[in-house]
């Protein structure tokens, strides 16, 4: 994958029932951290406060991705995201489903917790 110029330039290469659900939870991080600064970080669209990144996103070949840019969040908030697939350092949910804000909630928070930032 070529690094995107931005995360517009790259929800625009994705199947619109992912650009949906991804649309849809940059709007939630946004309100949930105004003013943070969109950025492409790793090749993904992130998003970055006071300089340290704490969330990015992806579409995957079956649905979406959301990385904390911790290997500390997913396993500390295990019991609240029993029920969604992932690797050590990406949340994988359904672009139907969507993430429930309650639970980006959470992990934006003990993000910004960790980096010092709440």
């Amino acid at each position: 994958m070529r690094k995107p110029a931005s995360i517009d330039a790259y929800l625009a290469s994705v199947p619109p029932d992912r650009r949906a659900a991804l649309e849809k939870l940059r709007a939630q991080i946004h309100a949930l951290v105004p003013g943070a600064e969109e950025c492409i970080s790793y090749s993904m669209p992130a998003f970055r406060a006071q300089g340290h990144v704490f969330a990015g996103f992806l579409a995957t070949a079956k649905g979406c991705s959301y990385y904390p840019f911790s290997g500390n969040i997913l396993p500390a908030l295990a019991a609240d995201l029993a029920g969604y697939g992932g690797t050590k350092s990406a949340l994988h949910f359904d672009p139907a489903r969507g993430l429930p804000k309650t639970v980006l909630r959470k992990l934006v928070k003990a993000r910004l917790a960790e980096i010092g930032l709440r």
